[in-house]
């Protein structure tokens, strides 16, 4: 007898299908709420036009959430939970810190304590979709560094609170953290 998962992170590349696959985890018919973590920018339309894309995807029993404060909505509701995707999320938030230009990590690391704190306690079925960006080359910039870093981190920390974890790889999951069998 297994216990039944009700944290998941799904992690992948670029275009590796991660999102797709966690939508699939949810009924399109059941009520979900879907935490969208990318920020609208009206001056680039190449971005608006990915949103666009992700909006009309979405079945219409789901409620989507535009928001940065993630750690709120995990508290609010007992509906399952959908986040997409944690790497938007954490550029937004490294964003707001102004650390590209030499500002300080402790208001990120804040936030990453709040989200995993949230994470934890979330008492509805959550799953998070975040990019693995570790598998790649070291970025040549301090900017990419920095975010690879965060990045990898934040992924680690969800890990470590969440009941499985899958890889996505080319479209195919690869679980990296099996559910839990009990004593």
């Amino acid at each position: 007898m297994t216990i039944p998962v009700r944290r998941s992170l799904i992690l992948g590349g670029t275009r590796s299908g991660k999102s797709a696959y966690a939508e699939g985890l949810f009924s399109p018919a059941a009520p979900v709420r879907y935490l969208a973590t990318g920020r609208v920018d009206p001056a680039d339309p190449e971005w608006s036009d990915r949103i666009a894309a992700h909006r009309a995807r979405r079945p219409p029993a789901w409620r989507t959430v535009e928001t940065p404060d993630l750690a709120g909505e995990l508290a609010a509701g007992a509906d399952p939970v959908l986040v997409d995707d944690l790497a938007t999320w954490l550029t937004g938030v490294l964003d707001d810190a102004d650390v590209w230009r030499g500002g300080p990590l402790e208001p990120v690391h804040t936030e990453v304590d709040r989200l995993a704190g949230a994470v934890r306690d979330c008492p509805a079925r959550l799953v998070l979709v975040s990019a693995e960006v570790g598998l790649g080359v070291v970025p040549e910039t301090r900017s990419g560094r920095l975010f690879r870093d965060e990045l990898g981190a934040l992924n680690a920390r969800l890990a470590q609170v969440c009941d499985e974890v899958e890889l996505l790889v080319a479209g195919l999951p690869m679980r990296l953290k099996p559910q839990l069998e009990p004593n």
